[in-house]
């Protein structure tokens, strides 16, 4: 079973990398996480953001594999606390599919990847920088493994 990350930006400042890699470092093994990244679309005065957004998810769903549980990450997604996305997970994990997440590009992304999602979840009601939504599912994902395994990590 593999459950990765799709996110839209190839470079991200080092304190997003340290993180990210800080919470990668204590998810399950057999998880085999890891970040996959598209470059983000160049963007000038001219560009119209739907050409950017559609370039960008082209190259998303070139990545998301037939058989992958696709959950897309969206502002107007479905909010989960920490313990119903932990249940998620788990119902997701033992349906035997390995388990995708898309985070989109500075404009979003197109309708044919929310089409394609299983599920859309949103981190917050607050637009956040995209390094940041990756820092914090990432983290979310130990926390909600962390709660499953009966880990301390989690105390609420």
């Amino acid at each position: 079973m593999h459950v990765r990350l799709i996110a839209v930006g190839e470079r991200q400042p080092a304190w997003v990398e340290d993180a990210c890699k800080a919470y990668e470092a204590r998810l399950p093994r057999p998880w085999k996480f890891r970040i996959d990244t598209v470059a983000t679309a160049r963007r000038t005065r001219n560009t119209i953001a739907g050409q950017a957004m559609s370039e960008e998810s082209e190259a998303i769903l070139d990545q998301v594999r037939p058989a992958d549980f696709v959950v897309v990450l969206d502002e107007h997604g479905t909010l989960l606390s920490t313990a119903a996305l932990e249940k998620r997970l788990a119902e997701w994990l033992a349906g035997g599919r390995d388990l995708c997440f898309v985070i989109g590009g500075p404009d979003g992304l197109a309708p044919q990847v929310r089409d394609r999602a299983d599920f859309v979840l949103s981190l917050s009601k607050l637009t956040l920088p995209h390094g940041l939504a990756r820092v914090l599912l990432t983290e979310q994902l130990f926390r909600a493994w962390s709660l499953s395994a009966g880990h301390p990590y989690h105390r609420a």
